[in-house]
């Protein structure tokens, strides 16, 4: 990256550019030797360009650097309480966070990239974060839910983003938000620029009709997730025939599909069906999205980096039943391939093997799975149909056994997942509290122990003060048995006596 330059620099260029139109003799070294020595490279790799290239190349470096000497605070700002009345003129890009959230701080960095790239870009849309931590009634108000969120802000309008959290990425969206409902289509050669730009565009061909307040109503609801325009009929490629106008066209997988009220029924669930592509490549971002299109997600997990036949040989039926059996499939099911088992075990809560083939239902958390490997088109239409009509066994689901296995697997998950990264902090986190749970146990039973053997001390004091009590009372019968005895002896004597 290129160094701050201080704000001299940019005025220096002008005069310079001047120099080099009025004396184009006196060559590039003598005018980039009057250049800061921040730019002295231009000196050595530019003896030979022309003037005005000379001059773009000079006004694109100064101003690029000083675009780097500007804080990331002109580009970023951090909204309070007041933005809630200031906003509505304005289009506005806004990150709610919190400072506490991991997720916010990973994301804080690629904001500061959003926001300078917006504003070099000329756009005019303003880009700000607010801590909804603080300013929770106004974040509410929004329907922040969880953090980070990211809106786009359009008069009473809120958009909500829900893709990969990349710079690219988020710019498309805001960009695409911020712009026309329905973006005009007035040359041929604008469609075609248009058409290499985007893998799904959908088209409304025709006058003011009822069809089209439905399709701007839909576009408006739509927008963050494609793109919608509308155009003349002689327009259009010379490949597309219409029977009548006017009609809606969505152009994908190298061809275009008219939507047919009568058999597609409301536009709506037409555009939100028909607007991926017929094969995706699936992360869990677009797994998440293709939950609102009601289709079956059929899914060949695979790795992409093994070049085995049985992982090429999976990925291209795939694709093969996707395209040619479009007409028997597209309707009920979206095809593509994952790469890696990782996210669909957790998905799952089971160990799946790759290659492998599955088919989920994101409504109702069901999956099919093949009793066999899948090898060729006719055994993944086979398993397809047998999905249609009933007789594949669904396996998983959301009732209640499955949600308590789902508690346990998530704590089984973490525990795993927190040693793998990290031993030290498994050990601090799980060790210690299980250290502290076992002394109380041991000292509890031990407490319990101690009480015993106490007990069982006084009762043996007792009962031995009892047997000696009992052993007084004994002797004493036995003295008073003897003196019993001796007097029974006397009288015998006596009466013996007596008789004699």
């Amino acid at each position: 990256m290129l160094s701050a330059a201080p704000k001299d620099e940019l005025e220096l260029a002008t005069p310079l550019c001047d120099i080099m139109r009025s004396r184009p003799h006196l060559g590039h070294m003598a005018v980039t030797s009057l250049l800061p020595q921040s730019h002295s490279i231009l000196a050595s790799s530019l003896p030979n360009m022309s003037a005005a290239g000379f001059c773009f190349i000079l006004a694109t470096v100064t101003s690029t650097s000083l675009l780097a000497s500007v804080p990331v605070s002109a580009f970023v700002e951090d909204l309070d309480d007041s933005f809630k009345e200031n906003r509505k003129d304005d289009i506005w890009l806004v990150d709610f966070y919190a400072p506490w959230c991991g997720h916010c701080k990973k994301l804080e960095p690629v904001w500061n990239d959003v926001g300078i790239e917006i504003r070099s870009s000329g756009s005019p849309i303003r880009v700000g974060k607010m801590d909804a931590t603080v300013h929770s009634s106004i974040a509410s108000e929004f329907g922040v839910r969880g953090f980070p969120t990211i809106k786009v802000l359009k008069g009473d309008m809120a958009y909500n983003y829900r893709g990969p959290r990349t710079k690219e990425d988020i710019v498309e969206f805001a960009n695409r938000v911020a712009g026309p409902v329905i973006r005009p289509l007035p040359s041929q050669q604008m469609f075609d620029h248009v058409q290499k730009r985007h893998p799904v565009l959908f088209v409304y061909v025709g006058v003011d009709s009822t069809l089209k307040e439905k399709f701007i109503e839909v576009a408006s609801e739509l927008i963050v997730y494609t793109y919608f325009f509308s155009a003349s009929e002689d327009v259009l490629p010379k490949y597309v025939t219409l029977n009548e106008v006017p009609a809606v066209l969505v152009f994908k997988d190298s061809t275009y599909f008219v939507y047919d009220e009568y058999e597609d029924g409301d536009l709506s669930s037409w555009v939100n069906k028909e607007r991926f592509e017929g094969y995706l490549h699936i992360d869990g971002f677009t797994l998440y999205e293709l939950g609102d299109t009601g289709k079956l997600v059929a899914v060949a997990v695979i790795d992409e980096k093994n070049n085995s036949i049985e992982h090429t040989r999976l990925k291209s039926v795939a694709q093969d039943v996707a395209k040619n059996y479009r007409d028997h499939v597209h309707r009920d099911f979206q095809f593509g391939h994952m790469d890696g088992n990782d996210y669909i075990n957790s998905l799952l809560m089971d160990e799946l093997s790759i290659p492998t083939f599955v088919v989920l239902n994101t409504s109702n958390q069901q999956y099919f799975l093949p009793s066999k490997q899948i090898e060729n088109t006719e055994e993944m239409i086979q398993f397809i149909n047998s999905i249609l009509d009933g007789t594949a066994e669904a396996q998983g689901g959301d009732g209640i056994l499955q949600r308590i296995k789902r508690v346990f697997y998530d704590a089984k998950s973490t525990v795993v997942s927190v040693f793998k990264s990290s031993p030290l902090l498994g050990c601090f986190l799980f060790g210690l509290p299980l250290g502290v749970i076992s002394i109380m146990c041991y000292g509890i039973c031990t407490a319990d122990t101690e009480d015993g053997s106490e007990e069982m001390t006084r009762k043996d004091v007792i009962d031995q003060n009892g047997s000696d009590e009992g052993s007084d009372e004994e002797e004493e019968k036995s003295r008073e048995i003897t003196d019993m005895s001796d007097e029974d002896q006397q009288e015998k004597d006596f009466m013996e006596k007596k008789i004699d």
